[in-house]
């Protein structure tokens, strides 16, 4: 009998339609649920789906169960639900806890939501953590910066991307942001650690184990390119250095991670140390995925759709490529223009497009992928794309 799988919001990312497209191939009997209407459906999705139910408003959590039932009573079962976007993981924990679906459940989302509790489980692994403390006023945030000092970061305990995230160098700082701040949100404040973000990429198995996992280096954090209009590049590596991989598999054992796709952000610190930064229990952001399959010549999509339909998948690779993302924004004039870059780089190019506006203030408005096995030619590629007129 085939295994029915709900995907809840299968038309964003653009990208994300390949996973329901997997699905079908790997043998499953895919459903979609949504908030858009039929009609403007990717094609590759209509021809999916063996269903699709449009509710008005995927915030109401009424609609949803109602859509869940349905789905229940004409078909059976529903065995796996996901959308893989961070933005609905505690819409999908709760969906499972009414309807006994294996994954991740409410009471699983609180250590993987909250900056403080996953502090808590980085030190059971084992893992040094900047120090940090929830502040609920200014008063509590001057008592945390006598004991670590300036520069601190502050930014809601729970919270996706860089909203609301602040770097405070001095008190003259200090005052205008919790005159900002929302005082019902609880926030925490952190040391500020300076280093490079290196991130922890994959894709785990029913046992917490990596199938999959590369690593990617980012010029910069989220937090500086939103609030300094900045634009970002970041790479995938071909080797991981061990003490990342070592730290990136503590987490997936201490987070239990299973079956799902996991991006884990570290500081590399000057001394040689990999700092955890923050746990997120999906595919990491943008095309992302993407360069991960460029990098190896692989197709997880497919890989994701085999473990949960057959509980495995086969999955031998090599990283044969650094895969580059370069973004460009709009603000900025660029030496460079969009015709040279396609003229310079070739077949290197393996996508480049316009980003979805909700992602832009992080990714830029349009963005290069590009892969080559040589690290020195990436190098020149990125400052070609993004080199700024004088």
């Amino acid at each position: 009998m085939k295994k029915n799988i709900l995907y809840l919001s299968p038309n964003f990312p653009t990208n994300f339609k390949s996973f329901s497209v997997a699905l079908k191939k790997a043998g499953a009997r895919v459903f979609g649920l949504g908030d858009e209407p039929y009609h403007q459906l990717s094609p590759a999705l209509k021809e999916v789906f063996t269903e699709y139910y449009k509710v008005s408003d995927l915030h109401n959590y009424d609609e949803l169960i109602r859509a869940c039932g349905y789905f229940t009573h004409k078909y059976g079962k529903i065995y796996r639900l996901d959308s893989l976007n961070e933005y609905w993981l505690d819409t999908e924990a709760v969906l499972r806890d009414d309807f006994n679906i294996y994954g991740m459940r409410k009471e699983d989302t609180k250590i993987v939501r909250s900056k403080s509790e996953m502090k808590k489980i980085y030190k059971k692994a084992g893992l040094r953590v900047a120090k940090g403390k929830i502040v609920r006023s200014l008063s509590d945030a001057k008592k945390f910066i006598e004991k670590v000092g300036y520069p601190v970061v502050t930014k809601p305990d729970s919270g996706v991307g860089a909203v609301n995230t602040y770097k405070i160098n001095n008190e003259e700082e200090l005052i205008p942001v919790f005159d900002k701040i929302d005082s019902k949100t609880s926030y925490i404040m952190e040391e500020f650690i300076t280093g490079v973000i290196h991130s922890y990429d994959g894709l785990a198995d029913n046992e917490s184990n990596p199938i999959f996992s590369t690593s990617h280096i980012f010029s910069q954090g989220v937090m500086e390119t939103v609030n300094d209009d900045m634009h970002i590049y970041y790479y995938s590596v071909r080797d991981i250095p061990k003490a990342l991989e070592a730290a990136g598999k503590k987490c997936l054992k201490a987070f239990n991670v299973k079956e799902r796709f996991f991006h884990l952000e570290f500081f590399y610190t000057p001394k040689g140390e990999f700092i955890p930064l923050e746990v997120n229990i999906r595919p990491p952001g943008g095309l992302t995925i993407d360069m991960m399959n460029y990098s190896c010549d692989v197709d997880l999509f497919e890989a994701w759709a085999e473990l949960l339909v057959h509980g495995k998948t086969d999955l031998a690779y090599d990283r044969k490529y650094f895969c580059l993302y370069a973004g460009r924004k709009n603000s900025n004039s660029y030496t460079h223009t969009h015709r040279e870059i396609l003229d310079k780089f070739g077949e290197k190019i393996v996508i480049e497009q316009e980003i979805p506006a909700v992602f832009r203030n992080a990714l830029g408005d349009y963005a290069y992928i590009l892969r080559s096995p040589d690290f020195d030619e990436v190098q020149k590629m990125t400052d070609y794309i993004q080199q700024l007129e004088a």
